[in-house]
Protein backbone atom coordinates (compact mmCIF):
# COMPACT_ATOMS: atom_id res chain seq x y z
CA UNK A 1 0.00 0.00 0.00
CA UNK A 2 1.51 3.37 -1.09
CA UNK A 3 1.22 6.69 0.72
CA UNK A 4 -1.76 7.83 -1.37
CA UNK A 5 -3.75 4.68 -0.56
CA UNK A 6 -2.99 4.83 3.18
CA UNK A 7 -3.93 8.48 3.58
CA UNK A 8 -7.74 7.91 3.66
CA UNK A 9 -7.28 5.05 6.11
CA UNK A 10 -5.18 7.19 8.41
CA UNK A 11 -7.70 10.01 8.20
CA UNK A 12 -10.55 7.67 9.05
CA UNK A 13 -8.61 6.27 12.00
CA UNK A 14 -7.94 9.79 13.22
CA UNK A 15 -11.64 10.70 13.00
CA UNK A 16 -12.63 7.56 14.93
CA UNK A 17 -10.04 8.27 17.61
CA UNK A 18 -11.33 11.84 17.94
CA UNK A 19 -14.92 10.64 18.24
CA UNK A 20 -13.95 8.14 20.95
CA UNK A 21 -12.10 10.85 22.88
CA UNK A 22 -15.11 13.17 22.65
CA UNK A 23 -17.46 10.40 23.79
CA UNK A 24 -15.26 9.53 26.78
CA UNK A 25 -14.95 13.18 27.76
CA UNK A 26 -18.72 13.63 27.54
CA UNK A 27 -19.36 10.58 29.73
CA UNK A 28 -16.87 11.80 32.31
CA UNK A 29 -18.50 15.21 32.32
CA UNK A 30 -21.91 13.68 32.97
CA UNK A 31 -20.57 11.54 35.80
CA UNK A 32 -18.84 14.51 37.40
CA UNK A 33 -21.99 16.56 37.03
CA UNK A 34 -24.12 13.92 38.74
CA UNK A 35 -21.53 13.53 41.48
CA UNK A 36 -21.51 17.27 42.01
CA UNK A 37 -25.30 17.36 42.30
CA UNK A 38 -25.28 14.50 44.83
CA UNK A 39 -22.60 16.22 46.90
CA UNK A 40 -24.62 19.43 47.11
CA UNK A 41 -27.76 17.65 48.36
CA UNK A 42 -28.45 18.01 52.06
CA UNK A 43 -29.03 14.59 53.65
CA UNK A 44 -32.01 15.69 55.73
CA UNK A 45 -33.62 18.13 53.31
CA UNK A 46 -33.27 15.92 50.23
CA UNK A 47 -34.47 12.80 52.05
CA UNK A 48 -36.75 14.04 54.89
CA UNK A 49 -36.89 11.14 57.39
CA UNK A 50 -39.95 9.83 59.14
CA UNK A 51 -39.86 7.40 62.07
CA UNK A 52 -41.44 4.00 61.42
CA UNK A 53 -41.84 0.77 63.32
CA UNK A 54 -38.99 -1.71 63.28
CA UNK A 55 -41.13 -4.84 62.82
CA UNK A 56 -44.39 -5.77 61.17
CA UNK A 57 -47.23 -7.33 63.14
CA UNK A 58 -46.19 -10.83 62.01
CA UNK A 59 -42.56 -10.17 62.92
CA UNK A 60 -43.56 -8.90 66.37
CA UNK A 61 -45.60 -12.05 66.92
CA UNK A 62 -42.60 -14.16 65.90
CA UNK A 63 -40.28 -12.12 68.11
CA UNK A 64 -42.52 -12.49 71.15
CA UNK A 65 -42.88 -16.20 70.47
CA UNK A 66 -39.09 -16.67 70.39
CA UNK A 67 -38.55 -14.54 73.47
CA UNK A 68 -41.02 -16.57 75.51
CA UNK A 69 -40.02 -19.96 74.11
CA UNK A 70 -36.29 -19.36 74.68
CA UNK A 71 -35.90 -17.43 77.95
CA UNK A 72 -32.36 -16.28 78.57
CA UNK A 73 -31.37 -16.17 74.92
CA UNK A 74 -30.90 -12.96 72.98
CA UNK A 75 -33.38 -12.29 70.17
CA UNK A 76 -32.58 -9.51 67.70
CA UNK A 77 -34.70 -8.22 64.84
CA UNK A 78 -33.92 -6.84 61.37
CA UNK A 79 -30.13 -7.06 61.56
CA UNK A 80 -28.23 -6.40 58.29
CA UNK A 81 -26.12 -9.32 57.12
CA UNK A 82 -23.08 -7.04 56.99
CA UNK A 83 -23.42 -6.64 60.76
CA UNK A 84 -22.82 -10.31 61.62
CA UNK A 85 -21.10 -11.77 58.53
CA UNK A 86 -17.53 -11.24 57.39
CA UNK A 87 -16.41 -11.80 53.81
CA UNK A 88 -13.00 -11.67 52.08
CA UNK A 89 -12.17 -8.34 50.47
CA UNK A 90 -10.30 -9.69 47.45
CA UNK A 91 -13.40 -8.65 45.48
CA UNK A 92 -15.36 -5.41 45.81
CA UNK A 93 -16.93 -5.20 49.27
CA UNK A 94 -19.28 -2.50 47.97
CA UNK A 95 -20.62 -4.91 45.36
CA UNK A 96 -21.20 -7.57 48.02
CA UNK A 97 -23.14 -5.02 50.05
CA UNK A 98 -25.23 -4.16 47.01
CA UNK A 99 -25.96 -7.81 46.25
CA UNK A 100 -26.80 -9.13 49.68
CA UNK A 101 -24.95 -7.46 52.56
CA UNK A 102 -27.38 -4.56 52.96
CA UNK A 103 -30.38 -6.90 53.39
CA UNK A 104 -31.54 -7.83 56.87
CA UNK A 105 -32.29 -11.10 58.61
CA UNK A 106 -35.76 -11.00 60.15
CA UNK A 107 -34.89 -12.50 63.54
CA UNK A 108 -31.64 -13.70 65.07
CA UNK A 109 -31.39 -16.14 67.96
CA UNK A 110 -28.11 -15.45 69.79
CA UNK A 111 -26.35 -16.72 72.89
CA UNK A 112 -25.49 -14.43 75.79
CA UNK A 113 -22.31 -13.37 73.97
CA UNK A 114 -24.37 -12.21 70.94
CA UNK A 115 -23.09 -15.07 68.76
CA UNK A 116 -25.70 -15.97 66.15
CA UNK A 117 -27.09 -19.48 66.64
CA UNK A 118 -29.97 -19.45 64.16
CA UNK A 119 -31.93 -17.17 61.86
CA UNK A 120 -35.72 -17.07 61.61
CA UNK A 121 -36.95 -16.08 58.17
CA UNK A 122 -40.56 -14.87 58.37
CA UNK A 123 -42.05 -15.18 54.90
CA UNK A 124 -45.42 -14.23 53.45
CA UNK A 125 -47.74 -16.82 51.99
CA UNK A 126 -48.13 -14.91 48.71
CA UNK A 127 -44.58 -13.63 48.24
CA UNK A 128 -43.54 -12.40 44.80
CA UNK A 129 -40.97 -14.16 42.64
CA UNK A 130 -38.47 -11.37 43.33
CA UNK A 131 -39.02 -11.65 47.08
CA UNK A 132 -38.68 -15.44 46.91
CA UNK A 133 -35.38 -15.11 45.05
CA UNK A 134 -34.13 -12.66 47.68
CA UNK A 135 -35.01 -15.01 50.53
CA UNK A 136 -33.34 -17.93 48.77
CA UNK A 137 -30.22 -15.84 48.12
CA UNK A 138 -30.05 -14.82 51.78
CA UNK A 139 -30.52 -18.45 52.79
CA UNK A 140 -27.62 -19.60 50.63
CA UNK A 141 -25.33 -16.97 52.12
CA UNK A 142 -26.30 -17.81 55.71
CA UNK A 143 -25.96 -21.55 55.21
CA UNK A 144 -22.54 -21.01 53.63
CA UNK A 145 -21.57 -19.24 56.88
CA UNK A 146 -22.73 -22.24 58.92
CA UNK A 147 -25.91 -20.57 60.20
CA UNK A 148 -29.15 -22.54 60.02
CA UNK A 149 -32.21 -20.77 58.64
CA UNK A 150 -35.69 -21.67 59.90
CA UNK A 151 -38.53 -20.53 57.64
CA UNK A 152 -41.78 -19.49 59.30
CA UNK A 153 -44.88 -18.64 57.32
CA UNK A 154 -47.05 -15.72 58.31
CA UNK A 155 -50.29 -16.96 59.82
CA UNK A 156 -48.83 -20.42 60.56
CA UNK A 157 -46.41 -19.81 63.40
CA UNK A 158 -45.22 -22.80 65.47
CA UNK A 159 -46.05 -23.35 69.12
CA UNK A 160 -43.42 -22.62 71.79
CA UNK A 161 -42.81 -26.37 72.21
CA UNK A 162 -42.27 -26.74 68.45
CA UNK A 163 -39.85 -23.81 68.53
CA UNK A 164 -37.71 -25.44 71.22
CA UNK A 165 -37.68 -28.76 69.39
CA UNK A 166 -36.82 -27.22 66.01
CA UNK A 167 -33.99 -25.10 67.42
CA UNK A 168 -32.62 -27.69 69.86
CA UNK A 169 -29.65 -28.61 67.64
CA UNK A 170 -28.72 -24.95 67.15
CA UNK A 171 -28.93 -24.09 70.83
CA UNK A 172 -26.59 -26.80 72.09
CA UNK A 173 -23.83 -25.28 69.93
CA UNK A 174 -24.09 -22.04 71.87
CA UNK A 175 -23.37 -21.02 75.43
CA UNK A 176 -26.93 -20.23 76.40
CA UNK A 177 -28.61 -21.14 79.67
CA UNK A 178 -30.74 -24.04 78.41
CA UNK A 179 -29.99 -27.57 79.48
CA UNK A 180 -28.38 -30.12 77.11
CA UNK A 181 -30.86 -31.48 74.63
CA UNK A 182 -31.97 -35.09 74.90
CA UNK A 183 -31.75 -37.30 71.84
CA UNK A 184 -35.47 -38.03 72.14
CA UNK A 185 -38.00 -36.08 70.13
CA UNK A 186 -39.71 -34.73 73.25
CA UNK A 187 -39.12 -31.00 73.83
CA UNK A 188 -36.98 -30.07 76.80
CA UNK A 189 -38.88 -28.97 79.91
CA UNK A 190 -38.84 -25.26 80.58
CA UNK A 191 -40.87 -22.80 82.59
CA UNK A 192 -44.56 -22.68 81.56
CA UNK A 193 -45.28 -20.09 78.89
CA UNK A 194 -48.44 -19.08 77.02
CA UNK A 195 -49.26 -20.97 73.87
CA UNK A 196 -49.75 -19.30 70.50
CA UNK A 197 -53.39 -18.30 71.10
CA UNK A 198 -52.46 -16.54 74.34
CA UNK A 199 -49.53 -14.81 72.66
CA UNK A 200 -51.86 -13.51 69.97
CA UNK A 201 -54.16 -12.09 72.63
CA UNK A 202 -51.26 -10.38 74.41
CA UNK A 203 -49.95 -8.87 71.20
CA UNK A 204 -53.41 -7.72 70.13
CA UNK A 205 -53.52 -5.27 73.04
CA UNK A 206 -50.19 -3.77 72.05
CA UNK A 207 -51.15 -3.58 68.38
CA UNK A 208 -54.35 -1.75 69.26
CA UNK A 209 -52.41 0.79 71.30
CA UNK A 210 -49.82 1.30 68.56
CA UNK A 211 -52.21 1.37 65.62
CA UNK A 212 -52.01 5.14 65.33
CA UNK A 213 -48.49 5.51 66.74
CA UNK A 214 -46.72 5.65 63.40
CA UNK A 215 -46.35 4.11 59.95
CA UNK A 216 -45.58 0.45 59.38
CA UNK A 217 -41.91 -0.50 58.95
CA UNK A 218 -40.04 -0.36 55.68
CA UNK A 219 -40.72 -3.73 53.99
CA UNK A 220 -37.87 -6.24 54.07
CA UNK A 221 -38.01 -6.44 50.28
CA UNK A 222 -37.89 -2.69 49.75
CA UNK A 223 -34.46 -2.93 48.12
CA UNK A 224 -35.51 -5.72 45.76
CA UNK A 225 -36.22 -3.23 42.98
CA UNK A 226 -32.74 -1.77 43.41
CA UNK A 227 -30.90 -5.09 43.23
CA UNK A 228 -28.26 -5.57 40.58
CA UNK A 229 -30.03 -7.16 37.60
CA UNK A 230 -27.08 -9.46 37.06
CA UNK A 231 -27.47 -12.91 38.60
CA UNK A 232 -25.82 -13.01 42.01
CA UNK A 233 -23.76 -16.09 42.69
CA UNK A 234 -22.61 -17.43 46.00
CA UNK A 235 -19.44 -19.42 46.29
Amino acid sequence: MNAFESAPTMALAGVLALLIMLLVARMRGRQQGKRGVRETLDTVQAWPPEAARVMTVQERQSYELLRRALPGYMVLAQVPLSRFLRVPTRHSYAEWLQRVGSHSADLLVCDTGSRVLAVIDVRAEDESARSRNRHERLGRVLRAAGIRVHVWREGHLPTPAEVRTALAHDLVRGSGPMQPVSTSSRPMPLIPIPETQELDALLAEGDAALRDAGPEPVPSGFLDDFDDSRPATVG
